[in-house]
């Protein structure tokens, strides 16, 4: 068994040169003044002893100006990364033992983008800002006791306080800044001088479960577009629909399995030949051209014979769209998934510039790198307003791309100034999804058993499948779909990593499923505890209001007050740890979201936590949807009031627009 308690080792362990067996993060832009440098490696070299810092300093001076992030390459560990049983962590208490074991699997190689830069997601979601965080955390969570909370500051460990049983083993923040200082340069400056990180949504709160979460999430967007702009029925697959789209990476690699999931065929352009063969060896994509003449006439072949197929292009998604343009070939739904909410350091590769061009641009001369990105910005977004002029549909997927476009100068606004093209959720997954308290419910079999998994993977089908028998058809759709794709789950083989299922539930269903687990652990039907979580991406976890919050229109979208009380709330409502960041998904000063942990064992403790913390998770963002007064949360609040009578909520009153006109034609 590893001993964790070592933390940073007492003997200065050797030099470890870059292990090519992985992907790396592309080198940052320096970006800091001699000053700065000099304040970066004395702040990485305060977690080691005196008698290290000359050595070390040359060697972290050196990380510094070569990748333009000092990650201390040394100190990762010699050990294979991966989420073991949780019996085999050794530490004091099991909920501890939980948080290691999320804790490895984001750092998996299997799971993580980047994994010695400890990057699990979107280029720079970061588990840690550098090894000897990792060591520290591992260290704490090992001696750790159940009325001791460890808290996190943006990756590093700040201690471990006195609390209570009652109380979170920790508490993780990423990247909170005074408001003013959270531009995307202030962002780039203070995770050079080691002082904060990007910690993404799920990267940074130790919840991510591999691409399974984005796959499910993309299979559920497609179908619900289909039906809103295709007219298709809630039995329909999507047999012979057209989806074009960008990005095979971290996050974005899941839209080639969820388009066939879906039924569909698409298209999807990765610039990154590593990214893109990756993801069609592991057979998500099915198919992979370099040439847009063949893959032109696959993909007609494919729609023609109403293919599940996913056909991925080696190249720019600017041309690839372009000689859609020119082909006069036009997909039926469209979208992109290219990294820009990191636009400045390489999420996006411009048009007309190779993969390693980019990236040494970007190295050399970040300035010049920053403006051919918003020249291929442009064309990008003409290209999508005449396949746009001519039938297709498309939607910003929450990675900032209709935000950083129009910053661009690219033709992507009304005349009132807003966005010409909704984001998924403000006409997708808002209206149809989340404000009927719908959202990603994930859990973690701690044992690694893949009985345990189908186990529960049963339990949560037949707790569905009870609601869906006893609900209106506009709650059945979305429970029959969650249905069909548990059903389908091992079929498709979506587990990387952790033993993981994720769906879509609303607060009744999750916190059924949440009982019906514990009380499988209680009975000796599941082997082990289980961790419940979800993404931020949800009901009330975040606000993000080109994404999460962009169907509240009462002016409060860019609020962030949502967020907070639900860290807030599920932080004394019994979650395990819980976690707030700034950025996530649309970038760093765009978004706050918070996640949670909640380990459960079959206790009574358990099953208090569960009543306490799951409802209040799902109820807080309702509330504020409701406020808003999206009818559909309205109707989904004024359920729950009749169902529990120690819930008490602000409703709105509907105002006619009669009296308004009356009112302003009356001054």
């Amino acid at each position: 068994m590893i001993d964790y308690s070592i933390g940073i080792p007492t003997e200065l362990p050797p030099y470890k040169p870059l292990d090519d067996s992985v992907s790396h993060a592309p080198r940052r832009p320096q970006v800091l003044n001699e000053n700065e440098k000099r304040l970066a490696i004395e702040n990485a070299l305060r977690y080691f002893p005196p008698e290290w810092h000359q050595d070390l300093g040359s060697e972290f001076l050196n990380e510094l100006e070569q990748y333009g992030h000092i990650y201390m390459h040394r100190f990762r560990p010699n050990y294979d990364m991966y989420a073991r049983h949780i019996s085999e962590y050794g530490a004091n208490c099991e909920s501890a033992a939980a948080m290691m074991l999320m804790i490895q699997n984001n750092l998996d190689p299997d799971v993580a983008q980047f994994p010695h830069e400890l990057v699990t997601y979107g280029t720079n979601g970061s588990v840690f800002q550098n090894w000897a965080q990792y060591l520290l955390t591992m260290r704490y969570l090992s001696k750790i006791k159940s009325n001791q909370t460890l808290v996190m500051y943006s990756g590093h460990p700040l201690g471990i306080f006195p609390s209570s049983d009652e109380a979170p083993i920790a508490v993780v923040t990423n990247g909170m800044v005074v408001p003013n200082y959270s531009s995307q340069e202030d962002y780039e400056r203070m995770n050079a001088l080691g002082v904060s990180q990007y910690g993404q949504m799920t990267a940074g709160s130790y919840m991510y479960i591999g691409p399974q979460g984005i796959v499910h999430g993309t299979t559920i967007t497609i179908l619900n577009a289909a039906r809103m702009y295709l007219d298709l029925s809630n039995q329909d697959d999507l047999g012979g629909v057209l989806y074009v789209t960008s990005g095979l990476g971290g996050m974005s690699g899941a839209q080639a399995k969820a388009a066939v999931i879906a039924g569909a065929v698409c298209i999807i352009a990765e610039i990154d030949p590593v990214a893109a063969n990756k993801r069609h060896q592991q057979g998500w994509l099915t198919e992979l051209y370099d040439d847009l003449d063949e893959l032109s006439k696959r993909s007609k072949t494919a729609v023609e014979n109403k293919e599940a197929v996913s056909i991925g292009y080696l190249g720019n998604i600017v041309d690839l769209l372009e000689y859609l343009v020119e082909s006069n070939i036009t997909p039926d739904l469209a979208s992109d998934q290219t990294s820009l909410h990191n636009p400045w350091l390489g999420g996006y590769i411009p048009a007309g510039i190779g993969l390693d061009e980019g990236r040494k641009l970007l190295r050399e001369d970040p300035a010049t790198f920053k403006i051919e990105v918003q020249n291929s910005l442009r064309r990008h977004v003409n290209s999508i307003n005449q396949l746009c002029n001519r039938g297709t549909i498309f939607w910003d997927y929450g990675n900032a791309f209709l935000l950083e476009s129009g910053r661009a100068g690219a033709d992507v606004l009304n005349e009132d100034g807003t966005f010409r093209y909704p984001s998924y959720v403000e006409n997708i997954m808002g209206p149809m999804c989340f404000d009927y308290g719908f959202g990603p419910f994930r859990w973690v079999c701690t044992s690694g058993s893949d009985d345990d998994l189908r186990i529960t993977d049963q339990i949560a089908i037949e707790v569905l499948r009870d609601l869906a028998d006893n609900c209106s058809d506009e709650l059945k759709t979305q429970y029959t779909d969650n249905i069909r794709w548990i059903v389908e789950a091992e079929k498709h083989s979506l587990v990387v990593g952790s033993k993981a299922r994720i769906l879509y539930a609303d607060e009744i269903g999750r916190t059924r499923i949440a009982m019906a687990f514990n009380n499988a652990i209680s009975d000796g039907r599941v082997s082990a505890p289980i961790v419940l979580g979800r993404d931020h991406h949800d009901v009330g976890g975040t606000d993000s209001p080109y994404r999460e919050t962009a169907n509240i229109r009462d002016g409060s979208m860019f609020t962030a007050d949502m967020s907070v009380h639900n860290f807030v709330g599920d932080s004394f409502r019994g979650a395990t740890w819980t976690s707030l960041h700034n950025g996530g998904g649309v970038g760093w000063g765009e978004v706050m979201n918070g996640g949670f942990g909640l380990f459960i064992d079959g206790s009574i403790d358990s099953t208090k936590r569960i009543e306490s913390m799951i409802s209040w998770d799902v109820m807080n963002g309702l509330a504020r949807r409701s406020w808003a007064r999206n009818i559909g949360a309205m109707d989904t609040v004024s359920q729950a009031l009749e169902l529990d009578q120690g819930l008490s909520i602000t409703m709105p009153n509907l105002v006619d627009s009669n009296v308004l006109d009356n009112v302003f034609k009356s001054r």
